[in-house]
């Protein structure tokens, strides 16, 4: 009988632009029995280079990055390699941005104030081909889940709304007339269960769905 190969350590892959973050990950990382980094980098387009270089067992995964972000990252590296174990590690915990990320294919979601054990012991979990949530995240995935998806022309509208323009501009902006921004306005009211253009634009920053920059 065939011996299996016993596994020393679990190769991690940090994607952060923030190196300061990154040193102190990384050196909690090395911290920990078993499990060693093997890749860092700061860049979204770097980072599945590097992943197709280096073929670490799990990445650590920033959302917002220069370029191409975590999410746009994280479905690069699992089209080319669908058995990519990914974690998204990020300040974000908006509704919207955790939808986006496990839409994406990431194994889970931590928030950078997670507890190092918590941290490390989620790695294990995500190597091992679990896909751990932490409660609250899970919360907020399942509130985010019972929502309909936006159209991609209900997402150019709402965020002209949350720039303040009226419909004449937003139909201007996309060249449609305003009985038409009236219409998608009449239907993402309904998919964000709000009753007004203040509210929808409250509601769109606080989910996540529009960023302001």
């Amino acid at each position: 009988m065939k011996k299996l190969r016993k596994i020393d350590e679990i190769k991690v892959m940090l994607v952060d632009d923030h190196p300061a973050f990154r040193k102190g990950l990384a050196a909690l990382i090395a911290s920990e029995p078993g499990l060693r980094v093997i890749a860092e980098t700061g860049d979204g387009s770097e980072a599945v280079a590097l992943y197709r270089q280096k073929r670490p067992d799990v990445v650590l995964m920033d959302l917002r990055l220069p370029g191409m972000g975590g999410v746009e990252a994280t479905l690069a590296i699992r089209k080319e390699f669908p058995d990519a174990r990914i974690i998204v590690l990020t300040t974000f915990d908006t509704d919207e941005d955790i939808y986006r990320a496990i839409q994406s294919g990431a194994s889970s979601y931590l928030l950078k104030d997670t507890p190092d054990e918590e941290l490390s012991a989620t790695i294990r979990a995500v190597f091992a081909g679990e896909h751990p949530l932490p409660a609250k995240v899970a919360e907020r995935l399942a509130l985010r889940q019972k929502r309909s998806d936006l159209s991609q022309r209900e997402m150019e509208v709402l965020q002209l709304l949350t720039k303040g323009r009226s419909n004449k501009e937003i139909g201007a902006s996309l060249f449609i007339s305003e009985d038409t921004v009236k219409a998608h306005l009449k239907t993402l009211f309904a998919k964000l269960e709000v009753q007004d253009r203040t509210e929808a634009a409250i509601t769109a920053i606080r989910q996540g769905i529009v960023h302001l920059e």
